[in-house]
Order: structure tokens, then C-alpha cells, then sequence
């Protein structure tokens, strides 16, 4: 994947994060990818610290929705 495309990935990951946050009124835990300090708009950083924090982004979300999907589903049919 090219650097450009890496970006726009980052991008579009932010986006979805900030809808998922506000659509189920959490916080996914950024942690991870705060540390990291990059940013969709951090267009001088690295590839790889672009694709870390793509990781770390995707894993945050991730486990948010693990989180929330933890509650057992009751086994009735419609």
C-alpha cells in the first residue's frame, strides 16, 4: 500500500471512529494511538507511523465493539 493510500485509510478510520463513538455514545480508549502522536492530517510523518496508527486505532475500536457485544444474546427465533 502507497503512503497516499495509507493516509486515506487513516483518515476514513478516524471518521468511522468518531461516528461509532457518537452513534453508541462511548469512548474508545486512543490511548495507543495518542501516544503515537499521528494524525490522519500528519501528511510529513512516516509510512509506518502512519500504518501504527492505523493498528492502534483499528485495535481501539475493535475492542470497544468486543466490549459492548460481551452481553450474552438470548436464543429466540422470530
Amino acid at each position: 500500500m502507497k503512503k497516499q493510500e495509507l493516509i486515506h485509510l487513516h483518515g476514513l478510520l478516524a471518521e468511522v471512529c468518531n461516528h461509532y463513538e457518537q452513534m453508541v455514545e462511548c469512548e474508545v480508549d486512543h490511548v495507543k494511538y495518542s501516544e503515537l502522536g499521528v494524525r490522519p492530517t500528519s501528511i510529513h510523518k512516516s509510512k509506518t507511523d502512519h500504518k501504527a496508527a492505523v493498528f492502534a486505532l483499528a485495535d481501539g475500536i475493535t475492542e470497544e465493539m468486543e466490549s459492548e457485544t460481551e452481553q450474552p444474546v438470548s436464543a429466540t427465533a422470530d
